[in-house]
Order: C-alpha cells, then sequence, then structure tokens
C-alpha cells in the first residue's frame, strides 16, 4: 500500500515538474501573429531562445520557422534568448510619389509589428505581396557586426531560379559583377560552393513563387545565399575590407587583399536593411511588385526638378562604327559630333562617352586624351539641345569625386556612369550613396554601371537613375552560341527587375533568329527579332535608356528608330498584363494619354491575345509591330501596321520563337 501511494506521489510530482516546465518555457517563448492588410499572407514571429518568422499565404505553409539574429563583437547575439520588452503595431495605407519610375505614385500599404528589446528593435511588415523584416540599431556606443544570420526553410523541395557568383580567379568569393544567367535547379540540389547573389526566386507547389531580396542596403555589405543540400538557404556577406591594392580592370578597380573578421562597423543609431520575402502564386503580381520601391527611405533631395531621365546614344557597344563617313570613327570628335547629330535629330537627350575619353590605366578622370576636346563637344551638344554623359572607372571616380564631379559640372557635363565596383561590401555600398550625394550636390545624373541591384537607392537619391546588376545585352559581344540571353530576358521581369531599374542596353539592329547567332565584338548582334528588341523598351524599366546600336545602323532602319525614339522612360501607369516566368510576359505602360504595350516569349512561338480592358474611354490609333511572316529564319523580318482599337478590343498577335511585339496606341 504504501508502495503504491509512493508510486503515485511520484507520478504526480513528474506531473507537476513538466506543467511547470512547459508554463516556464511557454513564458519564455511568446508568438506574435502579424497580417497583411487582405488577410492572406500572414507570419507569426517567435521569441525566447531563438527569434523565428514562418509565412503562409491562404493557409499553405510557405516558409516554415526560420531564425534571425545579428552577431556583435561585444558578444551580445541579437535575436537569442532574448524577450521583448514591449511590442507595438501600427497599419499604413498611405500613396508615396515614384518619380522616374513605373507610376506618378505607388501605394504603400502594410501592417507592422515592432519588438523593442534591449538595445534593439526588430521591425516585422506584411504587405498583401511579401513579408520583411529589419533589425535597429538603438545603441551609441559603436560596434562591429560578426555576422548576421539569415535563414531560409522551405517545407519542401522547391525549383530555384538563383544567378550565381562567377567565381573570379585570385580574388575573394565576393568579388563580381552581379552578372549571370538563372540556374533553375531544386534547393537540394543548389551547388554548395557557390554563391548566389540576389534577387532569386523559389518556386513551390500551387504556383507559389517567393522572390528573396534586400532593400535599404546603405553602408552595410550585400546579402548573397548558399544551398545547403536540403530545403533550406543560408545567408552570406562580404567580410569588412582590411587592405585594398590598386589593379583589375586598366587599374580602376580596388582589389581586396585581406579581410576583418566582422562584416561592417557601426557608429551610431542606424536601421539595418531590410529582408523581404515577395510572396504570390500569380507571376503578374511577381513582375508587378513595388516592394522594392516603398521599402527604401525617402528621397533625400528637395529639389529633384533638375533631373531629366532619357535614352542615350551609346557607342561602346557598336565599337564606335559609322559607315558612310570621311573620317576614322573611334574614340575623337568627329565621331561624338556625329553621335550628337543623330541623337539631335532623332530626338534622343544624351550621348555618352563610354571609356576611353580619358587616358589609360592612370585612373585620372582629368587626363583626357588628345583625340578628345570636351569643352568643344559640350559646347557642340548644347547647341544641338543634346546632353553628354561621361563614363568613370570607380577608382578614379572615387579617388577624387568632389573635384571630378565639381569641374565637369562646370563644364556642362550632365552625369557619370560609375563602372567597375564589383563588390558590394560595406566599403562599396557607402560609396554608392557617397557617389549619389556627392553627384545631386552638382545636379549630376548617375548610372551605377557594375555595382549590385538598385536596394532602394534610386528612390533616396533619385539622380541615380540607372543600375546595372544584369547579364544585358553587352554580352551578345563575345557570349557562345549557347548562350541563354532570350530565356533569360524572360527571367528577369520577375526577379532582377523586382528590385528596380536595370542598364540592359538593348536596341540592336542586327537580330538572329534561333541558330543563326554567333558572337561578334564589332559588329555585335542579339538573339531574337526585332520585334523583340522593340518590346523591351515598354518591359524592361530604365528610367535612364541606351540605344545600343550604332547610328547608321538607326538611320538604315528609320521606322524602327522612329518608333524608339519616341518611347519615354518614365511612366505614369504600368500593368502587367499577362505572363509567365521563364515563358513569356505581355506589359503596358501609359504616358499620358498614350499606352505602349510591348510583349517577348522565349523560344517558343506563341499566339497571344491582347485584352485592352485597360484603356480609357475613348478610340485609339496606333502602330503595330509584329514579327515577320519570316522571323524564326530571318530574326529582323518584321510587319508593321496601323490599327484602331477601343476599351474592351482583345488584339491576336502571332509571336515567333524568341519574337516579341510593340504597340503604341493614342
Amino acid at each position: 500500500m504504501t508502495n503504491n501511494l509512493n508510486q503515485n506521489n511520484m507520478k504526480t510530482f513528474r506531473i507537476f515538474i513538466l506543467c511547470v516546465l512547459c508554463a516556464l518555457t511557454a513564458q519564455a517563448q511568446k508568438q506574435y501573429q502579424l497580417a497583411s492588410p487582405d488577410g492572406k499572407l500572414k507570419t507569426t514571429i517567435t521569441t525566447g531562445k531563438q527569434l523565428t518568422y514562418d509565412i503562409t499565404l491562404d493557409g499553405q505553409q510557405v516558409l516554415e520557422a526560420s531564425p534571425l539574429a545579428m552577431t556583435l563583437d561585444n558578444g551580445e547575439v541579437w535575436g537569442e534568448d532574448d524577450k521583448p520588452s514591449k511590442a507595438s503595431r501600427k497599419s499604413v495605407n498611405e500613396k508615396v510619389p515614384s518619380p522616374f519610375y513605373r507610376a506618378t505614385e505607388l501605394l504603400n500599404h502594410y501592417n507592422e509589428l515592432t519588438l523593442q528589446f534591449k538595445g534593439f528593435n526588430v521591425i516585422f511588415r506584411a504587405y498583401n505581396d511579401g513579408i520583411a523584416y529589419r533589425f535597429v540599431n538603438k545603441g551609441k556606443k559603436p560596434f562591429n557586426v560578426v555576422n548576421e544570420l539569415v535563414d531560409y526553410h522551405f517545407p519542401a523541395d522547391g525549383t530555384a531560379s538563383v544567378p550565381y557568383v562567377k567565381q573570379r580567379q585570385g580574388q575573394n568569393r565576393w568579388a563580381n559583377s552581379f552578372e549571370n544567367y538563372y540556374a533553375n535547379e531544386p534547393l537540394s540540389k543548389l551547388e554548395k560552393e557557390k554563391l548566389i547573389f540576389l534577387p532569386l526566386v523559389v518556386s513551390m507547389d500551387n504556383n507559389v513563387k517567393v522572390c528573396i531580396t534586400e532593400v535599404d542596403l546603405e553602408n552595410y555589405p550585400g546579402l548573397y545565399i548558399t544551398g545547403q543540400g536540403n530545403t533550406q538557404l543560408t545567408g552570406e556577406f562580404a567580410l569588412y575590407p582590411k587592405r585594398t591594392e590598386q589593379g583589375g580592370h586598366n587599374n580602376l578597380q580596388m582589389i581586396v587583399k585581406e579581410t576583418e573578421n566582422f562584416i561592417a562597423k557601426v557608429d551610431k543609431p542606424r536601421n539595418f536593411p531590410w529582408r523581404v520575402a515577395i510572396v504570390t502564386n500569380d507571376d503578374k503580381k511577381l513582375a508587378s511588385t513595388d516592394l522594392g520601391y516603398v521599402l527604401a527611405e525617402p528621397s533625400r533631395l528637395e529639389d529633384i526638378s533638375w533631373i531629366k531621365p532619357g535614352k542615350i546614344a551609346w557607342d561602346w557597344w557598336n565599337a564606335w562604327n559609322l559607315d558612310g563617313v570621311d573620317f576614322k570613327t573611334g574614340v575623337n570628335n568627329d565621331t561624338y559630333k556625329a553621335y550628337i547629330d543623330f541623337a539631335s535629330k532623332n530626338g534622343i537627350e544624351y550621348v555618352i562617352l563610354d571609356e576611353g575619353w580619358a587616358v589609360n590605366k592612370k585612373a585620372d578622370l582629368m587626363q583626357v586624351v588628345p583625340e578628345i576636346n570636351l569643352e568643344e563637344l559640350v559646347a557642340y551638344a548644347n547647341g544641338k539641345n543634346v546632353g553628354l554623359v561621361l563614363w568613370a572607372g570607380y577608382h578614379a571616380f572615387n579617388r577624387d569625386m568632389e573635384n571630378v564631379c565639381r569641374h565637369y559640372a562646370q563644364m556642362g557635363i550632365k552625369g557619370f556612369k560609375v563602372d567597375f565596383m564589383d563588390r558590394d561590401d560595406q566599403e562599396m555600398t557607402a560609396f554608392n550613396y557617397r557617389a549619389a550625394q556627392t553627384a545631386a550636390k552638382y545636379k549630376l545624373i548617375l548610372d551605377l554601371h557594375g555595382t549590385h541591384k538598385p536596394a532602394g537607392l534610386n528612390r533616396t537619391y533619385p539622380n541615380v537613375l540607372n543600375f546595372e546588376g544584369v547579364n544585358g545585352l553587352e554580352q551578345m559581344k563575345w557570349e557562345t552560341l549557347r548562350t541563354a540571353q532570350v530565356e533569360y530576358d524572360v527571367m528577369i521581369p520577375f526577379i532582377r527587375q523586382v528590385s528596380g531599374p536595370m542598364d540592359y542596353t538593348q536596341g540592336a539592329m542586327r537580330n538572329a533568329a534561333k541558330g543563326n547567332y554567333y558572337p561578334c565584338y564589332y559588329e555585335p548582334m542579339s538573339q531574337g527579332t526585332r520585334c523583340r528588341q522593340l518590346a523591351l523598351y515598354m518591359i524592361l524599366e530604365s528610367p535612364f535608356n541606351m540605344l545600343c546600336d550604332t547610328p547608321s545602323n538607326y538611320e538604315r532602319e528609320q521606322e524602327c528608330t522612329d518608333f524608339i525614339s519616341a518611347i519615354p522612360t518614365v511612366w505614369e501607369e504600368s500593368i502587367v498584363l499577362d505572363g509567365k516566368m521563364g515563358e513569356y510576359i505581355v506589359t503596358a505602360r501609359r504616358n499620358g494619354d498614350t499606352w505602349y504595350i510591348g510583349g517577348i516569349t522565349n523560344w517558343t512561338s506563341r499566339d497571344l491575345e491582347i485584352d485592352l480592358s485597360f484603356l480609357g474611354d475613348k478610340a485609339y490609333t496606333g502602330k503595330l509591330f509584329k514579327d515577320g511572316v519570316n522571323a524564326h529564319r530571318i530574326g529582323r523580318d518584321y510587319k508593321s501596321e496601323a490599327i484602331k482599337a477601343k476599351k474592351g478590343d482583345k488584339v491576336k498577335i502571332h509571336l515567333a520563337p524568341g519574337g516579341g511585339f510593340a504597340l503604341v496606341l493614342k
């Protein structure tokens, strides 16, 4: 009897202890729910031993509980064994101005949860198309960030569309130009030894897609992703440079030779970048998301009236070619005067002097080659109502930024295309903002070529009109026949363009049907049809947009040139009408009362029906450019025809393999 009582007492005691432990665990761990304004997208945030969040869409698990943390060099680990002292919520529904972008203004509609901890906050936002979070430092004491834990735990083995870093011989693993085609592989089969740069997309059941990116990347290293051989993705960051040496392309780069054992220096209270997961089961919504813009810091420029977007006659891709002239073309005043004449005649706002106008391998933008008289060219261009833009290598621009900007602004130069940064460690992302600020001081526009994705900089400094971070048409000068440019073109509107505008440099007049392409450095060509090149001016976002081909080719193709010249580079309204990532896309954009509509396909021919229900209540007339009947064999074959249309009409268009169409309605 006594033994039975003892056993019962012990059992009761164990149950009591378990209850206490469960209560303590529950007390230590706390959960917070946050839902999008439409209630379809939800995240559960758990605090305690580990700070985690998950994501569901319409009840489907999209992301399992994934940890986030930040490790400091003082031994603190934000997000581990942390209990928030306060949780606050707010909802925002506003319109934000978006000059020089896809619309006059954008909707910024979200629910927000802020968790306050000792020394730091974590902010979560739920939009209808994504979940974002960021760390915020509240302390005034300086410290270094040793690492930031960024993990994505997917519930199943989805398909990842990822751009791998192309490893550079003799440089660290983070040195790259942020250019590559997309590999489409199961999460579990991603190459673990290779870094992936952002954005990337993971495709899951029920057509759910998760696009991973970051926004507000100021003075902090960019995020890379690595596969883990399972359904998990893990973040990695470039270490802070300890020692750099001049070198690289024409001695215009600073190559990192040694690194510190931390990723970032912090010397004051600050916000860290937003970690963004865009989530949708509609490909059109993925291509339409505005999170890359609305999450960024608002403009720091009070006056933007002087910023003039537009198109640029570009010299480098076509190797300064002109035919039928009586002078030797190249980097000289005669060539650039011909480009200026072409731009003026066709209403093109700018001419760029790409690499070659400054003395080679000197990294000194004050040393101009003797073949160029810049003052004479500026005066000539001004008389033709054309602005001049100068190419600048990173080191040459960075080492003398203030003087260079002041000098050339006084001369009448309108801006710079800065190239070959090829890094996104903290030192380099800080450079991008400093360059933007300095250029704005002297009313100069910037095209940050040779850099990473925009990540919101174009909102904060609207004078930065364009960015590369894209495997653009320049690759067609040297890529092999196996290159996947046509397939790439129907991926980037759903992936890279999510982050903002891109300097893709379309407009080729030599167009190769499938099987006809070959690399040609001095007379390059595009893959796909002529109409594809026209359509890219509507599909791709680029407030500072190149015409890549030679004026001589454009003059032989005046109908196409007239069409390109009339296309705006900024828009009052944009609509993705149809599309499927990796297959095709159709986009409509409005400027004033005029609509511009473009569509492209992969190497599969396609019949599309364009629903014009978005038109205003008036009769429209316009012009349609479509692939010619022989465009599958002769890429330049196209047909143009006048068209009448009204709201609700449906236009049927056939696209050749690698083809496209372009339609303007007034």
